[in-house]
């Protein structure tokens, strides 16, 4: 289910907006890791996505959509922050694929 998420942007060619997705915590043994030693969220929902890249002149649709809860690459994306929410800008070959 996609959130209803209102944001003023509109990426280009075959680029997506992507929310991260805060990872579920697992504790084991007890240990509780703190929130400067957890590592960057590796899966997002797409939120905004672009009309797809031009190929030989003609526009190759995107593969992805809004609502795709996907995986990226750990240092894929650019950051960038709105209404005081962080989301990634990136292209579509950064995202490894779609969580189903």
């Amino acid at each position: 289910m996609a959130t209803e998420t209102k944001i003023q942007i509109q990426p280009l060619a075959d680029r997506v907006v992507v929310k991260p997705l805060e990872p579920k915590e697992v504790k084991k043994g007890g240990i509780i890791i703190p929130e400067t030693a957890k590592e960057k969220p590796q899966e997002g929902e797409i939120i905004a996505a672009g009309k797809g890249r031009t190929e030989d002149g003609k526009l190759v649709p995107m593969e992805v959509k809004v609502g795709d809860k996907i995986l990226y690459g750990k240092y894929s994306g650019t950051e960038i922050k709105i209404n005081d929410e962080e989301y990634l800008i990136m292209k579509e070959e950064d995202i490894l694929g779609i969580v189903k």
